[in-house]
């Protein structure tokens, strides 16, 4: 009987053993494996960044290229003409738009007449228009950057203005101060005078110089006869 009551005391064993040996199994962690970012990982994401940005806002070397095109200077095509090759213009006012003013360079007279100069504005235009004390003087082609005005006989405002079908643009203008026309001939006169007192005065040295050698002959040839 005795070894009856000792069966029940297996299952027991049997179960201490499962548990001790579950115990010393290695333990599954299902925690996120992610490390958080620290301050130093959070600056270089941010350098990389800024990097990247100027990269993209920065143009290739050569992409763009000035045109060649001279405001100043006259039969030049126009700037937007010439853009379309893939050059580069500054920014030009449209066709439908009042132009800008042109730039008034000089205003002077030439030894002929009064000749005024100017740019060309960065817009669409179609003729210039030049006035001379507040009175229209003269029209010319939009190609022009020079036109003479004639005599101008006193001191006036030349002013020089861009127009296109949409109306004209402000005025630039210059002072015009006349130089004196008699100043070149009052200075012919005096050099002729001059000229001719210089040869009068030569002409009497000269005149004297040989009544001298005459008297001299004269003298010797007297002396040479008493001497007889």
């Amino acid at each position: 009987m005795a070894p009856h009551r000792d069966l029940p005391l297996l299952p027991v064993i049997v179960c201490l053993l499962f548990v001790r040996d579950s115990s010393s199994l290695p333990t599954t962690s299902y925690e996120n494996p992610v490390r958080p970012l620290a301050t130093d990982d959070y600056d270089q994401v941010s350098d990389v960044t800024t990097k990247v940005l100027k990269t993209l806002a920065t143009p290739t070397k050569g992409t763009f290229k000035r045109c060649d095109y001279n405001p100043c200077l006259e039969g030049q095509v126009p700037c937007l003409i010439l853009s379309a090759s893939g050059c580069s213009c500054p920014g030009s006012t449209p066709y439908n738009e009042v132009p800008e003013p042109p730039a008034l360079k000089s205003v002077s007279w030439n030894g002929s007449e009064v000749v005024a100069t100017w740019c060309a504005p960065y817009s669409y235009v179609t003729k210039y228009v030049v006035t001379v004390g507040g009175k229209e003087r003269l029209i010319s082609g939009k190609d022009k950057r020079s036109s003479g005005l004639g005599d101008v006989d006193n001191v006036a405002q030349v002013c020089v203005m861009a127009a296109n079908d949409s109306g004209r643009s402000k005025e630039s203008c210059m002072m015009y101060q006349p130089q004196d026309s008699s100043l070149p001939l009052k200075a012919g006169l005096i050099g002729g005078a001059l000229g001719f007192l210089l040869l009068l005065l030569l002409a009497v040295l000269l005149w004297r110089h040989r009544r001298q050698r005459k008297q001299e002959a004269s003298i010797s040839m007297h002396r040479t006869a008493e001497t007889q």
